[in-house]
């Protein structure tokens, strides 16, 4: 199976990445997480973009909050698909890092989740590498399943309460 990387601007994202990382394991998912910034440390993030496939990746995960260029900068060096995760800073509330991430040039695509969105970034790592993976297509599907028995659960509780 391909591994998924995640690399986060700062330590600070950890929080987030965690979130990914929680489901990734859930689904056995191999990961290696680092921080790599684009602005203080580009060349060891160019690095690991361009080695990434060749290392056994299928997809990237970047996590950066406020000027968010790393899944640009990520993307700019591989063609492996990289998702972006926009984190929420005391500035803004992440809209800043949402418009750095999703606005990205023709020819340099960065799938982009919800501020904070860690556990949809794995997952649509996970639906990417599942394409050519049917017993990883399995997992999401009974995730799935899973995810629609709990709501239904949740419904009957409410029918119960009122």
């Amino acid at each position: 199976m391909k591994k998924v990387g995640i690399v986060m601007g700062s330590d600070s994202d950890l929080p987030i990445v965690k979130k990914a990382t929680d489901q990734l394991a859930a689904l056995e998912i191999p990961f290696e997480a680092h921080v790599y910034s684009a602005h203080r440390t580009p060349e060891e993030a160019r690095d690991f973009a361009r080695s990434a496939r060749e290392k056994g990746f299928g997809v990237i995960i970047a996590a950066a909050g406020m000027a968010a260029h790393l899944a640009g900068a990520i993307a700019a060096n591989t063609t492996l698909p990289v998702i972006g995760i926009p984190c929420a800073s005391k500035h803004f509330d992440g809209m800043d890092a949402l418009l750095s991430t999703v606005e990205m040039p023709t020819g340099i695509p960065v799938a982009t989740v919800a501020v904070d969105g860690g556990a949809n970034a794995a997952l649509l790592a996970a639906e990417i590498l599942a394409v050519s993976d049917g017993a990883l297509a399995e997992k999401l599907a009974a995730k799935r399943r899973d995810d629609a028995g709990k709501v239904l659960e949740k419904d009957r509780g409410i029918a119960e309460r009122l």
